[in-house]
């Protein structure tokens, strides 16, 4: 009976490895041009090269689907659920972002989608805390690029009227 259980926690972490590399998937098409779109637009000096982003968000993501599959996990907690629900929706929006700002090249909606992706996060921050500390501890480093992606997305969306819908 252990090894199956073992075996059905291992399935479940695949899962939701497959759930948040699919968002990330998906925010990839939307990103196909986003190397030739961000080099055109002009960035403030403390935002980082394009290179960076991609690293970032894989270990992102990486931390993101452990600390969903530890919430999983937490089948006593009255957290488990309403947690993961959360944990998706804020996925949905931030799959979303990348098609906003590289693919409709829309700022100022991107920047609302971000806003929203926030604070979902640190809604799903204060469940997963309630289902696994742990858990919520993964998610931190998310809150805190998305944090920074915030406010780098304002600041794009100011210096690009003309390329961004607006300013």
């Amino acid at each position: 009976m252990h090894s199956r259980s073992s075996s059905l926690h291992l399935l479940a972490l695949a899962g939701w490895l497959a759930c948040c590399f699919a968002a990330a998937g998906f925010g990839g098409i939307a990103s196909a041009q986003a190397p030739e779109f961000y080099a055109q637009l002009a960035k403030p000096a403390w935002a980082p090269p394009a290179s960076l982003f991609g690293p970032v968000w894989t270990l992102l993501y990486l931390l993101m689907a452990v600390a969903a599959w530890l919430v999983w996990r937490a089948f006593d907690s009255p957290a488990r659920r309403p947690g993961l629900a959360l944990f998706v929706l804020q996925l949905a929006l931030n799959a979303l972002w990348s098609w906003m700002f590289f693919a409709w090249h829309q700022g100022g909606l991107a920047l609302a989608n971000i806003a929203m992706l926030w604070v979902l996060i640190v809604a799903t921050i204060v469940l997963f805390w309630r289902a696994r500390p742990m858990a919520a501890a993964l998610l931190v480093p998310y809150l805190l690029w998305v944090s920074f992606a915030s406010a780098l997305n304002l600041a794009v969306w100011r210096m690009n009227p003309q390329l961004l819908g607006g300013g």
